[in-house]
């Protein structure tokens, strides 16, 4: 990753429509290496362009963190199980008092508590749950892009 690498990201993040040839005039360089480099990106992973949601403004009206201590010998074949269910967004492993973060999305609070007891409650090796319900999301940023000092360059992450 370079900062034309990371440019193509800033632009991307700031609109996903944005043409590669428009990218390519604000970078001075030729459209075929904007093209080039964002299939680079997205076939390595580091990229992903998509429509993001508001699931409120969609019907699905409950949203919940849930921290999950499980069976640490089974902590991977657990977590691959609940990423399964489609009410589960966000997902990691963690060390500290719980094992495992998830984020899920469900329409109200009659399906969260179908989602906690028939489908989270009965993954074999889930020992303990807490649920914190969301109010209100205050920020959700999905517009991070590595780290850029003042003149757009590659900072070291261990610089301030």
């Amino acid at each position: 990753m370079d900062n034309i690498d990371l440019q193509i990201i800033k632009f991307l993040n700031e609109d996903g429509r944005t043409p590669f040839s428009q990218i390519a005039q604000r970078l001075n360089v030729s459209t075929g290496m904007i093209r080039q480099r964002y299939h680079r990106l997205v076939q390595d992973g580091v990229l992903q362009v998509v429509a993001v949601t508001n699931p409120m403004l969609m019907g699905f009206t409950t949203m919940a963190h849930i921290g999950v201590k499980a069976d640490g010998r089974r902590l991977r074949e657990i977590a691959d199980q609940i990423a399964a269910f489609e009410e589960v967004i966000y997902l990691v492993l963690l060390s500290g008092s719980y094992d495992l973060h998830i984020e899920v999305v469900c329409r109200d609070n009659a399906h969260l508590l179908e989602f906690l007891t028939d489908k989270l409650n009965s993954v074999e090796g889930v020992k303990d749950t807490e649920t914190f319900i969301c109010m209100r999301i205050a920020k959700e940023v999905y517009t991070w892009t590595g780290y850029l000092d003042a003149k757009n360059h590659v900072q070291d992450p261990g610089q301030k």
